[in-house]
């Protein structure tokens, strides 16, 4: 049975990672005193959501609120409830709330169509952020995508810490 979580109001919504550079996890993290949950995801995933929630901010009146910046920090347990699957966005006017929506990924079969079995039992987080908070994730995110290892000059791949083997320059 796949578990619900409803935030109607969080202290933090916020993205972190464990590992270092290129291998590190990315994790969504939604808390609200001592009930949390935490997700993971792919750092492409995290970019993306950031992406959106601008837009949706950019129609919006500035933010009054900003969280602490140690509210943004990943809280533990880090362990993920499920692996992040598809990201619905809204806009909740009368309440002013940005509501991120966080569904399990849902395996395919071999013709492309959902397991019945694993949709029927899937995983969802619902959470309404304030704007200041929506603005908060978005720099996180932003953050920690950039703090990632660095694109090389000539083909555009990761270089690793450890070297890297450039097929432009074979």
């Amino acid at each position: 049975m796949g578990i619900s979580f409803d935030f109607d109001d969080v202290d933090a919504f916020t993205v972190g990672t464990v590992g270092r550079p290129g291998q590190r996890t990315f994790l969504l993290q939604a808390r609200h005193g001592r009930e949390r949950v935490t997700v993971k995801c792919e750092k492409q995933q995290a970019a993306a959501i950031a992406e959106h929630l601008r837009t949706v901010l950019n129609d919006l009146p500035p933010p009054e609120d900003r969280p602490m910046p140690a509210a943004m920090e990943l809280s533990p347990p880090v362990e993920p409830a499920f692996v992040l699957g598809a990201i619905g966005l809204g806009y909740e006017r009368s309440t002013d709330r940005v509501l991120v929506q966080l569904d399990e990924f849902i395996p395919v079969d071999d013709d492309g169509e959902p397991e019945l079995e694993a949709l029927e039992d899937r995983s969802r987080v619902r959470v309404f952020l304030t704007r200041g908070q929506v603005l908060a994730f978005c720099e996180q995110a932003d953050s920690l995508v950039a703090a990632g290892r660095p694109p090389c000059m000539w083909c555009s791949l990761p270089i690793d810490p450890d070297g890297h083997i450039c097929p432009r320059m074979n």
